[in-house]
């Protein structure tokens, strides 16, 4: 079975796969800051579902709203179902998201240097890593799933053996994911090749 599953998905797996073999995920929030999509109003007026929040003019307002890249990721690693719930706050640009994922892990001696450059090490064609300060308008047209922003990571140690960590990353979340799914067919493709 090969998935394709959203954007925010898409940027949130990598991430909380990594940290999640560096430092094993007992339970994590994930939030995306979305730029605005489709089921967006452009002027205040009914949206088909009824979402009074998605009724609202998109181009003029931040929306909370629901986000299913939590749940999704716990399929994509059977081992954190249920362990990550999430949100999504759509905000005025049309392009250009940030996620971050805050957990709590066990480990030891973990910082945010460690953190920071278990992301680096695992940086690979579909998940980059940068300590730029960037903004959303900085990663418009971007290839990678998602870029681990490294001047976001926080660390709080809970216990001896606890931590909280906060993990941050940005997407296009139009051209990420186009160049995901090209990744995807491109490997389905090797897949059939090879039967």
């Amino acid at each position: 079975i090969i998935s394709a599953a959203s954007c925010s998905t898409n940027a949130l797996a990598p991430v909380v796969n990594i940290l999640n073999d560096y430092a094993p995920i007992q339970s994590g929030i994930m939030t995306v800051v979305h730029g605005f999509t489709a089921t967006q109003m452009l002027v205040d007026k009914p949206q088909k579902k009824g979402n009074y929040r998605r009724s609202r003019a998109a181009s003029s307002n931040i929306v909370p709203t629901t986000a299913e890249a939590a749940k999704a990721v716990g399929i994509v690693i059977p081992q954190l179902n249920g362990k990550l719930i999430g949100s999504a706050i759509r905000v005025p640009v049309p392009v250009g998201c940030y996620i971050t994922l805050t957990a709590v892990v066990y480990g030891n001696d973990i910082s945010t240097d460690t953190v920071n450059n278990v992301m680096k090490n695992a940086s690979s064609e579909s998940f980059g890593y940068t300590e730029e300060e960037y903004v959303s308008s900085d990663i418009i047209g971007n290839t990678y799933a998602s870029i681990f922003d490294a001047t976001q990571t926080l660390v709080n140690q809970i216990n001896p053996n606890l931590y909280q960590v906060r993990v941050s990353a940005w997407f296009d979340n139009e051209n990420s994911f186009a160049s995901q799914m090209v990744r995807t067919l491109k490997y389905a493709v090797t897949l059939s090749s090879t039967n």
